[in-house]
């Protein structure tokens, strides 16, 4: 133990000239901070019979520690998986326009909340509502931080201490355990359901309607799993005509929210926005940052006194979208609006790519990187949308003695290249690694495939 007096204090490593430039560099509370967990890092792993490092290594340790506390965790990587909507990388990334919309309002001041035309306050509220409501015929909109808090706001505001009417099928449970019970019970509403796990009917609904005090009908799409076999659900349009006879609003939780009709790129079809809102529903929510290719958001479309409602209720503050997701959100939206989705927005972009066009990326990539080979796969949606369907695409496969420890060489590039293992090779899916990123990729790959 009498070695423990060979360690240098704080104040003698702080006298440093070395860890004084750390000083200069990172500030006096990092630094010491660091010094101070370093050294008690060093008694601990002396008490298990380490010797105590020298002096030079100590600074050494000092300076990884600093660099350690500050290093970003939140950092952009490289998507090769061929998962499109990938919910772990940050689903949706963003358009060229919308991220020059982040820039510009983060930079500076923003008319947030202030109407040039009157000098005076303004309402956040406007920034995206038009856009929406011309898209999509919607009388009004209202855009929230996530989908999840759309769903809470809608039913608080609507029908606390009152039941609501729901389909058995569609009590569904999302990522990170968000459950449609769970969020209709924290919003004081009252589950009522009806149907069964696989089959409901209309006389389901005119029953429940007719013999309960129903305040709310609610569709929740099952937009991250299917049931198939022995099944039956009624037509929204046929759900929302007997609702509305007996006076009763309808909201439909899409989830995704497309705006495009995914069939048209050999999917199966998403439900549209555009179709709820036909179908005669009072409200409609979904997320920004799944099929819609923008920022995370929760956007409540419909009937506009409704709407009125929600935006007066005081959770509506609690959970508004600050200005960078209207910013982005915006920008997103009028690429929609100049018919310039599948050119501007990625996921657009991804999911209409041919197999024809990543075909020839895949070449350039094996030309490139003169290693790999080109094998028929599949792309993924993901993030909660359309489940079990996938896009044909080719896949450079490398094989390693060691794949598992190929893929862990490639999360430590800077940035970081996302892989998946599959039949004991690595496999790298063109569709999701963005085009300014290519030549960055290939770079990074080709460095640790030839070290």
């Amino acid at each position: 133990m009498n070695d423990l007096r060979q360690l240098p204090s704080v104040d003698q490593l702080m006298n440093t000239e070395m860890v004084a430039e750390y000083v200069t560099v990172y500030g006096r509370t990092l630094t010491t901070n660091s010094i101070r967990a370093v050294l008690n890092q060093v008694r601990a792993n002396h008490q298990s019979g380490h010797s105590i490092p020298a002096e030079v290594d100590l600074i050494r340790l000092v300076e990884e520690e600093i660099k350690t506390r500050i290093d970003p965790t939140l950092q952009p990587v490289i998507n090769a998986t061929g998962v499109i909507l990938h919910t772990n990388l940050g689903r949706s990334p963003l358009s060229g326009a919308a991220i020059r919309a982040l820039d510009a309002v983060a930079s500076g001041y923003s008319t947030l909340e202030y109407d040039l035309a009157s000098g005076r306050r303004g309402s956040r509220n406007t920034h995206a509502e038009d856009y929406l409501v011309q898209l999509t015929g919607a009388e009004a909109a209202f855009v929230v931080n996530n989908n999840a808090a759309a769903v809470l706001l809608i039913l608080s505001a609507l029908s606390k201490r009152r039941k609501v009417l729901i389909s058995r099928s569609q009590l569904v449970e999302i990522g990170g355990g968000f459950r449609v019970p769970d969020v209709m019970n924290q919003s004081g509403a009252k589950l009522f359901e009806i149907g069964t796990t696989n089959r409901v009917h209309l006389y389901d609904y005119q029953r429940a309607i007719e013999e309960e005090s129903i305040k709310l009908v609610m569709r929740a799409h099952r937009s991250n799993f299917q049931i198939v076999g022995f099944t039956s659900e009624p037509p929204l349009a046929d759900i929302v005509a007997m609702a509305h006879q007996a006076g009763i609003p309808v909201m439909d939780d899409l989830g995704s929210g497309a705006l495009l009709d995914t069939s048209e790129f050999g999917l199966g079809h998403e439900p549209t926005v555009q179709e709820s809102l036909d179908a005669g529903v009072d409200l409609v929510c979904f997320s920004g940052d799944k099929l819609l290719g923008g920022p995370q958001a929760g956007i409540i479309l419909g009937n506009a006194k409704l709407i009125a409602r929600l935006k007066k209720h005081p959770l509506a503050r609690a959970i508004r979208a600050d200005k960078l997701c209207l910013a982005a959100l915006a920008a997103t939206l009028v690429h929609y609006l100049k018919s310039e989705a599948l050119s501007e927005i990625p996921i657009w972009n991804m999911i209409s790519q041919t197999p024809e066009e990543i075909h020839s990326r895949a070449i350039k990539w094996v030309k490139v990187l003169g290693k790999g080979e080109l094998i028929p796969g599949r792309s993924t949606v993901g993030g909660g949308s359309l489940p079990g369907e996938t896009l044909p695409t080719w896949l450079v496969a490398i094989k390693h003695r060691h794949p598992n420890q190929l893929q862990n060489q490639l999360r430590q590039t800077q940035p970081p290249i996302i892989a998946r293992i599959d039949e004991n090779q690595l496999v790298l899916d063109p569709r999701t690694v963005i085009a300014s990123q290519e030549k960055i990729f290939l770079k990074n790959l080709s460095y640790i495939l030839n070290n």
